[in-house]
């Protein structure tokens, strides 16, 4: 990584009241403006340094101002930063024959965003069940819990009230299942259903790890009842878990992989990809993208591709994974308030006993760690796939602080 610069001096005070002027306040931020990152590291306007244990949400996965992706978006910039896709792009072939080869999928569209990439997943099985299966075949199966974006048609796949009531009435076609019984799915598929989406890893619930079991069988259901398979890997993919796909824990394969989130190391980028014939199903006019698979983005997703396999960086997230979650299991035999250690790889989440969540994580700010806190029990933990041992061992201490005194 690069040296560490001197902090830029920007008022933190005049930042924080131009947004709350200017901006909608859709966000619940932290009282914190962050100028700089390197690596698994962040500097605020005061020039205090912060180990980043949440990598904007999964979107940092190889780290702050990695050179890689720096040098390929610079390069990128002085040479061609958009092109409509009205014509063709290298850049965008290259980078969907690299995902489709780490996917096993056979074609991808790409788009900005992962609530943009489910959207695209879900035009393509309504139209696929159209055409083969009948007109009436178009509903949509999710998990209660899950997360699948926030467009009118992906908030309602989002089986969680609390995202979906501001904006009722929602799109008609959704039904929803609780739990990983494997008979429950079973009984809400009818001959209207058209796919069935599932995140392998709830992370927006707190990092709750689907088992493998249920996937596989999951999996077999689809193909007895020809359905569409969507797996949402926009959190849990990209090497977050140790492997390309959380999915490939369980020995499957999707019809449809949405991806986004670490796919560009924060320049935005989301992608959907499909094989057989649903990878055949959208024809020219039936969806698009204006800023989708554009040059810079591209450039730089081909640059992350490049250091997840060339840095062994999917190694290393399941051999630091396995240290983070053990040295945290630990500490939950020293702190009655950790009711649970869960995750695999490096996306991690602590549940408590208490609904302090909220309490811990401005302790844990304090003392320089960034996580999340997911409701008012959990905290979620989602580190760069860069971060080291000793990194996460300094994450456990602080853990420790903050839980000892909140």
């Amino acid at each position: 990584m690069t040296a560490a610069l001197e902090p830029t001096i920007i008022s933190a005070r005049e930042v924080m009241e131009d947004d709350t002027r200017y901006v909608m306040g859709t966000y619940a931020r932290q009282p914190v403006v962050f100028v700089r990152g390197d690596g698994a590291r962040l500097w605020d306007s005061e020039g205090r340094e912060y180990l980043d244990f949440l990598g904007g949400i999964a979107v940092v996965g190889i780290g702050h101002n990695h050179p890689r992706v720096t040098r390929a978006i610079g390069e990128q910039a002085g040479t061609l930063m958009h092109v409509s896709n009205l014509f063709h792009n290298p850049l965008q072939a290259e980078l969907a024959r690299k995902l489709t080869r780490l996917t096993g999928m056979e074609k991808a569209f790409f788009c900005n965003s992962g609530a943009e990439a489910n959207e695209a997943a879900i035009k393509i099985a309504r139209k696929w069940a159209k055409t083969h299966k009948g007109p009436d075949c178009h509903e949509i199966i999710s998990f209660k819990g899950s997360f699948h974006g926030r467009t009118l048609a992906t908030v309602t796949a989002t089986a969680q009230p609390k995202y979906q009531e501001p904006f009722t009435p929602l799109p008609a076609g959704f039904r929803y299942v609780d739990g990983w019984d494997i008979d429950v799915v079973k009984a809400a598929i009818t001959e209207k259903t058209a796919a069935v989406i599932i995140e392998p890893i709830q992370g927006e619930s707190g990092i709750i790890v689907v088992p493998d079991e249920f996937l596989s069988a999951l999996r077999k259901l689809c193909d007895e009842r020809n359905v569409l398979l969507i797996l949402d890997e926009i959190q849990s993919g990209m090497g977050r878990t140790g492997r390309f796909l959380a999915s490939e824990h369980a020995g499957i394969r999707g019809d449809i992989v949405t991806l986004a989130k670490g796919i560009a190391n924060g320049v935005p980028m989301g992608a959907c990809l499909a094989r057989g014939e649903a990878a055949n199903t959208l024809v020219p006019g039936d969806h698009g993208s204006t800023f989708g698979g554009q040059p810079l983005a591209c450039a730089a997703s081909l640059a992350v591709l490049e250091a997840l396999e060339e840095d062994d960086l999917m190694e290393n997230a399941a051999r630091v994974g396995d240290h983070f979650i053990n040295a945290l299991k630990r500490l939950q035999l020293e702190i009655a308030r950790i009711q649970e250690v869960r995750g695999r790889g490096l996306m991690v989440g602590v549940e408590l006993s208490e609904p302090v969540a909220k309490s811990v994580l401005k302790g844990l700010m304090e003392r320089g760690l960034v996580a999340n806190a997911v409701g008012d029990t959990i905290l979620r933990f989602l580190p760069p796939l860069i971060v080291t041992e000793s990194d996460c061992d300094r994450a456990v201490d602080i853990l420790s602080d903050a839980l000892n005194l909140a």
